[in-house]
């Protein structure tokens, strides 16, 4: 396993690009199975979950080819044949499990491991299996397997998300698009990550009607054909580096690449901290306050604040000039960070899902590690700002969702090197 060595504090300045969308990329990548003919999408970034869900989606006979350089991805699923993905590969990644509505609606079986992933938060499937039995599926489990079956065609019927799911909705709108007369789903969630499948799902011939809003309404079509996507830039990636521009009283950044309408809230959040923010088209300026100022937060769906952002804002209020908190309502126990910052120096209390800080707090360099994505993103952003020399451990959380984030971060004056965890 490798770790991050950071130096700080060191203040950023110039350009980083924003790499293409895992969790857009993903739904797409299933969405090319439903297909008669190849799909090709572009903006397509080299993580380990890309690698991970090519390797699911070769196992079930697809073609699948990947030129990381032009960061392009082609899948054929002509001589798709075995419905099958394996606990081997779905464990390494929670949206593996999107091949069961693919699967589903494509042939009307599949047998599906339940799905691993981030080691936070009760993530449970049941919602994808109630949707997909009120579709009119036969869903059974067997020894850590899903095992789903459906007549020639399903009668479909309504579906209400309770809580609202990106994952759910994503599932239930790939196993309904092929195999319901008429399905509609309630309370569905209205992330561009969900709205950009459904736009292509229906340039490829599906009939959804309500796409953005919180019912889509789809009605079953005979055949999809193949087409070219572009994914979408990563709007998570884009307000993590936001905020880590925003932590050094000194930084100067210049993000491009960005699909500055997916960022729903968060700028006019954001611009409360103080920090000088101007956007053009897709390019976003940020010039570091000399002062943050404390802002709380609540995560909330979309437009909301997402969860995903949570741990970076926190992070960063430990250097804001006062009070602040920091509520999840989607994960009530996505706070595995924090010990770790309070290592660094941060004054911060967890009671239930709420965050307490006190800045602002003086950081410096120690050991930490972290269990999930964001939190290891969060431990850099504190690390760039602490005084010495801090070792970040199990970077390869970072590795599944942030393309070449140490060379980014270097390339704007981070001191940042990657070395073996044995050395």
């Amino acid at each position: 396993m490798d770790k991050f060595v950071i130096e700080g504090p060191t203040p950023l300045q110039g350009t980083i690009p924003i790499s293409g969308s895992k969790n857009a990329a993903l739904p797409l990548m299933a969405a090319a199975i439903l297909g008669d003919s190849p799909t090709t999408i572009t903006n397509i970034p080299k993580l380990r979950d890309i690698y991970t869900f090519n390797n699911v989606i070769r196992v079930t006979g697809c073609k699948v080819d990947f030129d990381e350089q032009a960061g392009t991805l082609v899948i054929d699923p002509k001589h798709l044949s075995h419905l099958e993905a394996p606990y081997e590969l779905v464990r390494k990644m929670r949206a593996s499990f999107y091949m069961l509505g693919a699967l589903l609606g494509k042939f009307g079986k599949a047998k599906v491991s339940l799905p691993g992933g981030c080691a936070w938060g009760p993530r449970p499937v049941d919602l994808h299996l109630d949707g997909m039995r009120e579709m009119g599926a036969d869903i059974t489990l067997d020894q850590g397997y899903v095992i789903a079956e459906a007549p020639e065609q399903l009668e479909g019927g309504t579906f209400t998300l309770e809580p609202s799911s990106v994952g759910a909705t994503v599932n239930l709108v790939l196993a309904s698009v092929l195999r319901a007369k008429k399905f509609t789903i309630k309370n569905a969630a209205r992330e561009p990550d969900v709205v950009l499948l459904c736009k292509k799902l229906t340039e490829m011939g599906a009939n959804i009607e309500g796409i953005g809003t919180k019912t889509l309404t789809i009605r079953g079509v005979d055949a999809l054909e193949g087409i070219s996507i572009r994914n979408a830039s990563d709007r998570i990636e884009t307000g993590t580096f936001m905020i880590a521009a925003a932590m050094h009283p000194q930084s100067d950044i210049t993000l491009t690449n960005v699909d500055v309408d997916d960022l729903g809230n968060f700028p006019e959040t954001f611009a409360k901290t103080g920090a000088d923010m101007s956007i053009n088209e897709n390019t976003i300026h940020i010039k570091a306050p000399e002062t943050i100022t404390p802002v709380s937060a609540e995560t909330e769906v979309y437009p909301g604040f997402p969860t995903d952002l949570q741990a970076q804002w926190s992070t960063m209020m430990t250097q804001a000039d006062g009070t602040s908190s920091v509520t999840d309502t989607i994960y009530y126990d996505r706070f595995s960070y924090v010990p770790e910052v309070v290592r660094l120096g941060g004054e911060m209390d967890v009671k239930e899902n709420t965050v307490h800080i006190e800045g602002k707090s003086p950081l410096k360099g120690a050991s930490v590690m972290s269990t999930d994505l964001r939190a290891s993103v969060s431990l850099v952003l504190a690390a760039m700002v602490a005084e010495g020399e801090t070792d970040v451990l199990r970077i390869y959380h970072l590795d599944r969702g942030y393309e070449d984030l140490e060379e980014k971060l270097t390339n704007v004056g981070a001191n940042i090197e990657r070395v073996a965890q044995n050395q």
